[in-house]
């Protein structure tokens, strides 16, 4: 049994790096733009982003188009991520304090890689204890795949060892899309509010 359960952790560790290299050795992908310019990228040529379907935290259906013309910042998680997902939404939610009226240009979006679990209820429960312009998506696990695809989102179901319950395994960028719905820059995993309000803001015009 140890040696079945030494193999499977050796697998899961396999996976992992196998996805990661997908996105840091593709020179078309994630990885390019992300190394561009030290964690804080530009959009160039990585086909980030694209059509999606998913419902929001009140059951409404939605769209990658739902919000063109305006600004998203876009963040994948799920509400039982036990540290970075909290984290990357308080700096989300600081962020948009920081930008005052510009905020207003801005759409945060929280998507779930985690569909099984959270419901549209169990995100609105979630999302308002960060922000309330928070808007949190689920839908279908083919759904929450192909978004997931889309921005070259990494994420595993994780078990660990004598729990009952399991964990999501996942990426950590947080991905800031134009008007028009392409990647205008991409943050690294712990970029703080004043770095992506500072960021964000040199991109917006100025409020009116």
């Amino acid at each position: 049994m140890s040696h079945f359960v030494r193999w499977a952790g050796i697998g899961v560790c396999v996976a992992a790096l196998a996805a990661w290299a997908v996105l840091w050795l593709d020179p078309d992908g994630l990885g390019r733009a992300f190394r561009s310019a030290g964690g804080i990228a530009t959009q160039g040529s990585a086909p980030v982003g694209g059509p999606f379907s998913l419902v929001d935290q009140t059951g409404a259906p939605v769209t990658d188009a739902t919000w063109r013309g305006r600004w998203m910042i876009v963040y994948f998680g799920y509400t039982t991520c036990p540290d970075v997902c909290p984290t990357e939404l308080q700096t989300i939610a600081a962020a948009l304090d920081a930008l005052g009226r510009q905020a207003a240009q801005v759409v945060p979006i929280f998507i779930t890689v985690d569909p099984g679990r959270d419901t549209p209820a169990r995100l609105a429960d979630y999302v308002k204890l960060f922000d309330d312009r928070l808007v949190g998506l689920t839908g279908t696990a083919q759904q929450i795949d192909t978004v997931a695809r889309a921005y070259r989102v990494y994420y595993a179901k994780v078990t660990p060892k004598e729990s009952t319950t399991y964990l999501m395994d996942h990426s950590s960028f947080m991905y800031l899309m134009g008007p028009d719905g392409t990647l205008r820059a991409l943050f690294r995993p712990g970029t703080s509010a004043q770095e992506l309000a500072g960021a964000i803001r040199s991109r917006l015009p100025p409020a009116s």
